[in-house]
């Protein structure tokens, strides 16, 4: 073969840099290009929205810590990823968006669907490029994908106008790229680990918070070595679940406040003084709190605080050398230590409390009755995907976490619609490195409207994830049917339906019966144990578990808010 077509060279980059599996919508000007992937070997799923496809790509990256590949045409299509993109970008998560555009002789003349794809991108991610002929694809994947997995991970962007995916050059004039190494290991300076330990051995209320970072450095076995070594008390955010059991005697998640609240020094792996954290500011905080910050990214240091040791290098290595610096110390705190006795009695208060309200079956359920008989029946190695309000918050205390990366929530960005896509994420991640592991998706009824329709891509690709459908009526809550009929009958719809309220009692398991198949509506916990046993059974296809609880249902009381309010 003398000449080689754009469409065939980009999808031979995409497969020389070893990513198998492309996200997207198919449609002008990339329809060629869609097909040649497949011919290279590389997996394609169609979505029904590119937000969704753009969602499942970064959650494939965060499980693999390869890019997920996102293929969208011109135009609207690359504008509905940009949410997508911002989504990974703030999560940290890496992705790599290819977006087709309108022929360059087009270009300022009103081409179809033309837009400034690049300069568009540029916002949403670390790299946007357009590359300026046929022969120079392979460098410019190479770097997409190098930038996208290199430093802090993110989103990156390469514009495929249809005049560059046509164009066919001599093969010797392509330009030959090898496979991107991996990201390189970054280790901590030895001053800065013996400054750390000192702090954390010397402090009387120490607290080490582990972030969704140390997950996907794939740190799980140096953390939960100094955990068990140190028996520190540790906290995990709402993704760094399952780095360290969430059934680890030395998890403190039951007794959050308290321990945010009263930790003098905190060590902090791969998380971020954002808002989940609350800036790491008092009143959630000591005001003269010492926080120890260990981060890949140099920029993220003294971020809204000032850290006392900030420590840029890879979780990992951090870690293991904090362990064997205490072991050397001979550190160990006791939970007899009056610290520790303080965050047990909290924690031991706290459960007693979330027991009572699961024990309550009175109709219509309460979300803690619901999750603690989920919780009851799913394996405990299952991936669970989660968003929506309370559902997710709640969810979050109820539905544990075994191992790490078996947790995907709505993230730093804190974005609705992302369940789906990342529950099918999750399914491929599963099919190819442990076919028995289960995928639950736990939906509030609002953030499944946002990607409901993904379910049929899951048909599409016999993917058995079960979504479970937390059905309140509302957004962060509703009405029930009675109390809705009387005030719309009181008036025009539009002026009387409070903004929060969706139609009471929607039967989403019925979109079951568009692929010939039964969901399950349930009330009762009964009805929810048989449903789950059932939709376990099922390895071809995903199952809709829709159960209605109480609107006014509502979380356990807080000592604060969950976003702390701004002070201005």
């Amino acid at each position: 073969m003398d000449e080689m077509e754009g469409n065939q060279i980009l999808a031979e980059a995409l497969k020389e840099q070893g990513l198998e599996y492309v996200f997207g919508i198919m449609g002008h000007p990339v329809i060629e290009l869609a097909l040649a992937m497949q011919v290279a070997g590389l997996q394609y799923l169609g979505f029904r929205n590119e937000q969704s496809a753009c969602y499942a790509a970064q959650a494939y990256g965060y499980l693999t810590k390869k890019p997920g590949v996102v293929l969208c045409v011109s135009g609207p299509g690359l504008l509905h990823v940009t949410g997508g993109m911002a989504n990974a970008q703030v999560n940290c998560w890496p992705v790599l968006v290819i977006g087709g555009s309108c022929p360059q002789d087009h270009e300022g003349i009103g081409g179809f669907q033309e837009w400034p794809q690049v300069e568009s991108s540029r916002p949403y991610c670390k790299y946007a490029a357009r590359p300026p002929s046929a022969a120079l694809i392979p460098l410019h994947v190479e770097k997409a994908v190098r930038l996208a997995t290199y430093g802090r991970p993110g989103a990156t962007y390469l514009d495929m106008p249809a005049t560059i995916l046509t164009q066919k050059v001599p093969v010797k004039r392509i330009a030959k790229v090898g496979r991107c190494p991996p990201p390189p290991v970054i280790y901590p300076q030895p001053e800065l680990i013996e400054q750390a330990v000192s702090l954390l051995a010397n402090a009387k209320k120490p607290l080490i918070i582990v972030g969704k970072g140390a997950g996907y450095a794939h740190a799980e076995k140096e953390v939960q070595e100094l955990i068990n070594s140190t028996s520190l008390p540790f906290l995990p955010t709402p993704m760094g679940k399952g780095v360290i059991s969430d059934t680890n005697q030395n998890c403190v998640s039951s007794a959050r406040t308290l321990a945010l609240q009263q930790c003098d020094v905190i060590l902090l792996l791969g998380a971020r003084l954002n808002w989940m954290l609350h800036f790491g500011r008092p009143p959630r905080y000591q005001k003269n709190v010492k926080v120890i910050q260990v981060d890949l990214c140099a920029e993220e240091m003294h971020n809204s605080l000032q850290s006392t040791v900030a420590i840029q290098a890879d979780i990992g290595p951090v870690a293991h050398q904090l362990s064997q610096a205490f072991k050397n110390r001979k550190f160990n705190l006791a939970h007899t230590n009056p610290w520790w006795k303080e965050l047990i009695a909290k924690a031991d208060r706290n459960r007693k409390t979330v027991a009572a309200m699961a024990l309550d079956t009175s109709l219509p359920l309460n979300y803690y009755t619901v999750f603690k008989h989920i919780q009851q029946i799913i394996p405990s190695d299952s991936i669970i995907c989660s968003e929506g309000a309370n559902t997710m918050d709640i969810g979050r205390t109820m539905l544990l976490n075994e191992l790490p990366r078996h947790r995907l929530d709505a993230g730093t960005f804190g974005t609705m619609g992302v369940g789906p896509g990342f529950a099918i994420a999750a399914a491929l991640y599963c099919k190819d490195n442990a076919p028995k592991k289960r995928v639950i998706c736990v939906e509030g009824d609002s953030a499944f409207g946002f990607s409901g329709m993904e379910v049929e891509t899951m048909f599409r690709y016999k993917l058995p994830i079960i979504i479970i459908i937390v059905n309140n009526n509302g957004i962060y809550g509703g009405l029930d049917k009675e109390t809705m009929k009387q005030i719309q009958d009181a008036g025009e719809a539009t002026q009387v339906t409070p903004p929060q309220s969706l139609t009471a009692e929607t039967r989403y398991e019925r979109m079951m019966e568009m692929f010939g198949r039964r969901g399950h509506f349930c009330t009762t916990v009964s009805e929810i144990e048989t449903a789950l046993r059932t939709a376990l059974k099922v390895t071809d296809s995903p199952t809709i578990i829709n159960i209605l609880i109480n609107p006014a249902a509502d979380r356990k009381t807080q000592s604060f808010s969950w976003l702390t309010e701004s002070k201005l």
